[in-house]
């Protein structure tokens, strides 16, 4: 084997290494703040019947689960200008994650809805609790608990699915590889380099999500 491995030739352009990096974080912290609030709106309208929302989300789910996310992102990229609605490719990147973690959010937590057992909301109904207060703390918690791994995980698909937003030109970890795959030529160096770093942020906020589970839902009062 004659090839000379150079990996530092790819830490020449940490600095491209860490922007990109960063920019993969944001994209994916606000999709998934977003996407989980849209997911949770989602859910209460299909689990409850609220018409005509539960409908609506019904299209709405099927049509994102069954398209590719990058099909997603071109539409919104380069179809919705041609309708006169105007976006820059951080905009339609943002967009494309929300939209379609909020889909697959929305039959997640749905799930977990459903399996609110109804003498829950039969007590609470009987301390005179409101709809949104019975939402709120009696179906919400027990909920989010019983699916906050699988959202987890969905999350950390979406943020590995944000490498597809570098075709856009969003210079998120992906674009950044491709820019410096071009200056030095080391291509397997760089994406080996990449590749690692999208691990390490996979276990990472998985790790971190799991915490805030715990935190936030798990001793939840």
């Amino acid at each position: 084997m004659s090839y000379v491995f150079d990996f530092p030739a790819v830490f020449e352009h940490t600095d491209a290494l860490l922007a990109g990096t960063g920019r993969t974080l944001a994209l994916t912290a606000i999709g998934a703040v977003v996407g989980i609030a849209l997911g949770i709106v989602g859910a209460v309208c299909r689990a409850w019947r609220l018409a005509p929302f539960d409908r609506l989300f019904a299209v709405y789910v099927e049509l994102i689960r069954n398209t590719p996310f990058l099909v997603q992102l071109f539409f919104i990229f380069f179809g919705l200008p041609a309708i006169g609605v105007q976006m820059n490719e951080w905009q339609a990147a943002i967009l494309a994650v929300i939209i379609n973690l909020g889909a697959y959010s929305t039959e997640i937590i749905r799930a977990g809805i459903e399996a609110t057992p109804k003498g829950q909301i039969e007590a609470a109904q009987s301390l005179a609790l409101n709809r949104l207060q019975t939402f709120r703390h009696v179906v919400l918690p027990p909920a989010l608990l019983k699916v906050w791994p699988a959202l987890c995980s969905q999350v950390v698909i979406v943020m590995l699915g944000t490498s597809v937003c570098s075709q856009i030109a969003a210079e998120e970890l992906t674009f950044a590889a491709n820019f410096i795959q071009s200056r030095n030529f080391r291509a397997f160096e760089t994406y080996f380099i990449v590749t690692a770093i999208y691990f390490l942020l996979a276990i990472g906020i998985r790790q971190l999500m799991m915490q805030i589970g715990r935190r936030l839902i798990a001793r939840r009062p």
